[in-house]
C-alpha cells in the first residue's frame, strides 16, 4: 500500500499522515461514506486504578490530548471540512464518540451545514465499570449519521435489508454489541492491545451494510487498527484510510491482507420496494392474471369486490381503485390494496401482491 498514492492509486490504500493534510490528496466528491472515530479528548486527570489498585489501561496517548476545548473545536472543524469536500453529494458521514466529545462534534457538524439523519446509541453488553462509584456506569457511545446538507438527495439507506435482518421489524436506533475483545482484539508480541479504542467489527458491519452498496468507497480518516477497512473489504466495498502512526498502519495492513472478500452472490442487498418497477392493477388484467368479473375478498373473507375491465373494483354502489375501495369498506383513511385484496387459487387465498410479483419477475427476466 503506497503511502503517497496518485489519483489512480488511492483507492484501497492507507495514506500516512495527518488526516486534514492527507485528505487533500483525494479528489472532490470521491467517496460514498465516511466513518470517523476521532480522538475523544478524554481529559483524563491522572492514573485510574481498580479497587484492587491495579492500573486501568485507559486512553492516555498523545493523539488524544488537546490544550483546550477551543483547540479541540478547531481540530474538529478542520477535519470535518476536509471530509465534506471529498464526500459525494449523495454520500453520508458517520461519527462516533463519547460524552466527552460527541456533543461538540455534533454542534460543529451543524455549523458546517451537515444534516443529521439519526443519532445511534451503541449500548455495550460488557462496558467497563465505574471504579470510583461516583457516577453511573458509562455503558454506551453515540454515533451521528448525517448527509452533507439538508437538501441532499439519493443517499443510501438499505431500509428493507435492515428490517428483514431485524425479524421484519424496523431497525431501531439503539444497537447492542459487546466491546472489542477476545480473538478479535489485536495484540502485539508483548500481549498488549495494539490500539486502545479498537471498535468491534459487528458495529462497522451494520454501518456499512445499512448505508453503502457493494463497490462503494468507504473512507476512515482515523483508521487506527483498520477495522473499517477490513470490514469494507470483506463486504465487497472499497476503502481508503488515513493514519499517522506507523505501528497502527503496520497492524492494519497485516489485518487487511488477511481478509478474504465474500462472494458477490452473498453481498447483493435486498432490493428496496421503492426501487421495484411500478405495476398498475390494470396490468394484472391486461396480462391475463385476473379477468373482469373476478371476485376479490378481504383477508378474512368478510368483504367481497368485483374486478372491472378498467382496473377498478366495484362493491354494490361503491367503486374505485384497489386502495380507495379497500379503505372504504374498512372505514379507514387509507389502505394498501395490494396486501388487502386477495384472490383464490386451489382453495387458498393469496394477496394480489403475489400477482404483481409475477409481473415484476417477468420484467426483470427472472
Amino acid at each position: 500500500m503506497a503511502s503517497r498514492p496518485s489519483s489512480a492509486e488511492w483507492i484501497d490504500s492507507i495514506i500516512k499522515g495527518d488526516c486534514v493534510a492527507a485528505l487533500e490528496r483525494l479528489p472532490d466528491h470521491s467517496v460514498d461514506v465516511i466513518f470517523a472515530d476521532p480522538p475523544y479528548n478524554l481529559q483524563l486527570g491522572g492514573v485510574l486504578h481498580r479497587p484492587d489498585q491495579s492500573k486501568v489501561d485507559a486512553v492516555d496517548d498523545e493523539w488524544d490530548r488537546f490544550a483546550s476545548f477551543e483547540a479541540y473545536d478547531a481540530f474538529t472543524r478542520a477535519w470535518l471540512l476536509a471530509c465534506k469536500r471529498v464526500l459525494k453529494p449523495s454520500g453520508t458521514l458517520w461519527v462516533i464518540g463519547s460524552y466527552h466529545n460527541i456533543f461538540r462534534v455534533g454542534a460543529k457538524m451543524q455549523d458546517l451545514g451537515f444534516w443529521i439523519l439519526n443519532d445511534i446509541v451503541w449500548r455495550k453488553t460488557n462496558p467497563m465499570p465505574n471504579f470510583k462509584g461516583r457516577r453511573f456506569q458509562n455503558a454506551h457511545e453515540t454515533l451521528i449519521w448525517a448527509s452533507p446538507n439538508a437538501d441532499a438527495k439519493g443517499y443510501t439507506f438499505n431500509y428493507d435489508a435492515m428490517k428483514a435482518a431485524n425479524d421484519d421489524v424496523q431497525m431501531r436506533s439503539d444497537w447492542l454489541f459487546p466491546i472489542c475483545s477476545g480473538g478479535e482484539r489485536l495484540k502485539g508480541e508483548d500481549g498488549q492491545k495494539v490500539h486502545p479504542t479498537q471498535k468491534p467489527e459487528a458495529l462497522l458491519s451494520r454501518i456499512i451494510l445499512s448505508s453503502t452498496r457493494p463497490g462503494d468507497i468507504v473512507l476512515d480518516p482515523f483508521l487506527g487498527s483498520g477495522t473499517t477497512a477490513a470490514v469494507a473489504k470483506r463486504l465487497g466495498r472499497h476503502f481508503v484510510g488515513v493514519e499517522r502512526e506507523q505501528d497502527y498502519i503496520d497492524a492494519a495492513e497485516a489485518r487487511i491482507a488477511a481478509v478474504e472478500p465474500l462472494d458477490a452472490s452473498m453481498l447483493q442487498p435486498l432490493p428496496s420496494k421503492k426501487s421495484l418497477p411500478r405495476v398498475a392493477f390494470l396490468s394484472l388484467i391486461e396480462s391475463g392474471l385476473l379477468s373482469a368479473g373476478d371476485r376479490l375478498t378481504s383477508p378474512k373473507g368478510d368483504h367481497v369486490a368485483t374486478v372491472r375491465a378498467d382496473g377498478t373494483l366495484v362493491r354494490g354502489a361503491d367503486a374505485g381503485s384497489i386502495h380507495r375501495l379497500g379503505a372504504l369498506v374498512q372505514g379507514a383513511e387509507a389502505c394498501n390494496g395490494w396486501t388487502y385484496w386477495h384472490y383464490e387459487e386451489a382453495g387458498e387465498l393469496y394477496p394480489i401482491d403475489r400477482l404483481r410479483g409475477c409481473i415484476r419477475a417477468a420484467v426483470a427476466g427472472v
